[in-house]
């Protein structure tokens, strides 16, 4: 039996390193953002819901860099679905990573799921993928914040995400959950 990473803020995350649609790579140790990477781990084009989530971090997309963080979707999908999600939300900000290794998705703390078929989009699931994740990184390499689910159902709301990034800069909110002591 495997056992699942839990991230702890505060704590250095795993190393993420994917080539980028269109061009380069996104790599976390190398381009911190000045207040937050916004990493977006979504389970794949298969997924309608990840499509209007993605959607939505596409229209509140300025809304994060003025605010000094960088959004960044990433899947386990190959370059072309990776492609085909960009066009299918006419996405022209958002930055897609893909290939990420399924081994890297769980050092994040992501499940993985199995195929079960065609989606109710007639999409075909990858053998395996990761659910999705969402997660906060300081310009330090360490974890601010983080989320994740073992469903496709009831994530993080990007404009509540918005004004809680308002909450925290302005009063240096620290992160929490990081106590690793005895219970």
């Amino acid at each position: 039996m495997t056992t699942l990473n839990v991230l702890i803020p505060r704590q250095p995350v795993p190393a993420l390193d994917v080539p980028l649609l269109g061009g380069g790579r996104f790599d976390l140790a190398v381009s911190p953002a000045p207040t937050f990477a916004m990493i977006v781990f979504y389970r794949g084009l298969h997924c309608p819901l990840c499509a209007k989530y993605l959607m939505e971090l596409e229209r509140l997309h300025d809304e994060f860099i003025n605010r000094g963080v960088l959004p960044v979707a990433i899947s386990s999908d190959t370059a072309e679905r990776a492609a085909a999600m960009a066009q299918k939300l006419n996405a022209q900000k958002l930055r897609f990573g893909h290939d990420l290794p399924l081994a890297v998705a769980r050092a994040w703390g992501l499940t993985i799921s199995t195929s079960r078929g065609k989606t109710s989009i007639g999409i075909e699931e990858p053998a395996l993928f990761s659910e999705p994740g969402l997660f906060l990184v300081k310009p330090d390499g360490t974890l601010y914040w983080g989320s994740t689910q073992t469903m496709p159902f009831a994530r993080p709301h990007f404009d509540e995400i918005v004004g809680a990034i308002d909450f925290v800069v302005k009063n240096d909110y620290p992160a929490r959950g990081e106590y690793l002591g005895l219970v």
